[in-house]
């Protein structure tokens, strides 16, 4: 769902952010009549506008509640189940490809998800620029790109600075939920946030058991039924 390449940004003092890191892959992909309508109709009471200052969350969704972070959510299938699952959070999901974005608006009007707002924009400048330390109670990052190939490794986006500047924005006792199909990049992924001193794993076995609201996606299912694995990592602030 998500993925990288070049950025401009600051990491935390001391730490030398990757700058060839972003939180997606352009994408082709034709936006349907459907998505372009709801782009129309719901864009602008759903997207909020990117722009380098601190968002003020309470204002954006309207109401004072826990905020959870998505990252890349590809067409907005488990989005949308998780909002439906979860009324009393807001969700501040963060997608580039527009016809996912159309997608997901397409559920939010014809599901009534008003407690979910859209940043079409990188989620690494949104992280950087845009949110306060200590403002996420949540943060989802599932089936990021895993740039299988070792050469291009080093875009992976969770990777030890940018964790860092994540997890400076969870408040104490947030979650990072994420999950993977790929097994080197699960192995990179349980490495690198178990080395960052703000998270602790909240399983002792390493993995997590699939929380409840993270639904199966049809890709997801049809890679089960191939015998390929899926890996969660569930972390908190500590």
């Amino acid at each position: 769902m998500t993925s990288e390449s070049p950025s401009t940004g600051q990491a935390p003092a001391g730490v030398a952010f990757p700058k060839n890191i972003k939180s997606f892959v352009k994408r082709a992909g034709r936006t349907t009549t459907g998505q372009a309508k709801a782009m129309e109709v719901w864009g602008p009471q759903f997207i909020l506008k990117y722009a380098p200052q601190n968002l003020n969350l309470p204002a954006a969704f309207g109401r004072t509640a826990p905020v959870i972070l998505e990252i890349g959510f590809g067409m907005g299938e488990a989005t949308a189940h998780i909002a439906q699952v979860r009324p009393s959070d807001n969700f501040l999901c963060c997608e580039v490809h527009e016809p996912g974005v159309g997608a997901l608006l397409k559920r939010i009007g014809e599901q009534g998800l008003e407690h979910i707002r859209i940043l079409q924009h990188d989620a690494v400048e949104v992280i950087e620029h845009m949110l306060a330390p200590q403002s996420l109670a949540g943060v989802h990052i599932f089936f990021p790109d895993p740039w299988h190939k070792s050469k291009h490794n080093k875009r992976r986006l969770i990777q030890a600075p940018w964790v860092a500047q994540l997890a400076s924005r969870l408040e104490h006792g947030a979650y990072l939920h994420c999950a993977t199909d790929w097994q080197p990049y699960a192995e990179q992924m349980l490495e690198v946030l178990s080395a960052e001193p703000l998270l602790c794993n909240t399983s002792a076995q390493g993995y997590a058991a699939k929380p409840d609201y993270r639904p199966l996606t049809k890709f997801e299912n049809r890679g089960l039924r191939l015998g390929h694995g899926v890996w969660d990592l569930v972390f908190k602030r500590v």
